[in-house]
C-alpha cells in the first residue's frame, strides 16, 4: 500500500513539473509571439495602405484627366474638387497624411518636357512649378504630347510596433493621356 501511494505522490509530482516547464516555456515564447503578431499586423497594415495609394493615383488621375469644358478653361476649383476625393478613395486610412498632386506635362517640337499646370491638395504647396523642365519616361518621351502626371504620397506610421517597422512614406505615380482633348486646359486653351 505504501509502495502505489508512493507511486502515485510520484507521478502526481511529474505531473505538476511538466505544467510548469509547460509555463516556463510559454513565459519564455511569448514575448517573441508578440513581437512577430505586432510586425506582421503592422506589416499588413503597411501593404493595405500602399495598395489604397496606388488606388488613390489612379483614380485621381483618371479624373482630371476626364475634365473638359466646351469652351474656355476648366476651372482650377475643378482640379481641387478632383484631388479632394483623395480623402475618399483612401478611406478607412485617415487622409491627414495625404498628398495628391496633378500636374499637366507638355512636350513642344523637340521633344522637351515642361510642366503647363500643377495642382496639390490639400495644399497646393507640393505643386511643380509651371514651365519648370521635367522629364518623362523614355517609353513616354515624344514631340508635341499632353501627358496628366498624378503623384500620391501617404505618411504611415505604425499605431503599435513602431520599433519593429519604423514611420515610412508610401507612394505612386501615374502618366495619363487626356480622355476628353487633347490636354486640360486649366491655365490655358489646348494647343489646335
Amino acid at each position: 500500500m505504501m509502495r502505489s501511494h508512493l507511486l502515485y505522490d510520484n507521478l502526481t509530482r511529474f505531473t505538476s513539473h511538466e505544467k510548469g516547464i509547460a509555463a516556463v516555456e510559454f513565459a519564455l515564447t511569448l514575448p517573441i509571439m508578440l513581437f512577430v503578431f505586432v510586425g506582421v499586423t503592422q506589416v499588413g497594415q503597411a501593404v493595405s495602405i500602399s495598395h489604397r495609394v496606388t488606388i488613390t493615383a489612379r483614380t485621381i488621375t483618371d479624373l482630371v484627366t476626364r475634365e473638359t469644358v466646351s469652351t474656355g478653361l476648366v476651372p482650377a476649383s475643378t482640379i481641387q474638387t478632383d484631388l479632394a476625393a483623395a480623402a475618399q478613395v483612401i478611406a478607412p486610412y485617415p487622409s491627414t497624411t495625404l498628398t495628391v498632386t496633378v500636374s499637366q506635362i507638355v512636350t513642344d517640337s523637340n521633344g522637351n518636357a515642361t510642366v503647363n499646370w500643377s495642382q496639390s491638395w490639400p495644399n497646393n504647396n507640393n505643386a511643380l512649378v509651371a514651365g519648370s523642365a521635367f522629364t518623362l519616361p523614355s517609353s513616354l518621351a515624344g514631340a508635341n504630347i499632353t501627358i496628366i502626371y498624378g503623384q500620391v504620397s501617404y505618411g504611415y506610421t505604425p499605431i503599435l510596433g513602431y520599433k519593429i517597422i519604423r514611420p515610412m512614406t508610401l507612394s505612386d505615380s501615374i502618366y495619363l493621356y487626356p480622355r476628353t482633348g487633347t490636354c486640360v486646359p486649366v491655365v490655358n486653351e489646348c494647343p489646335q
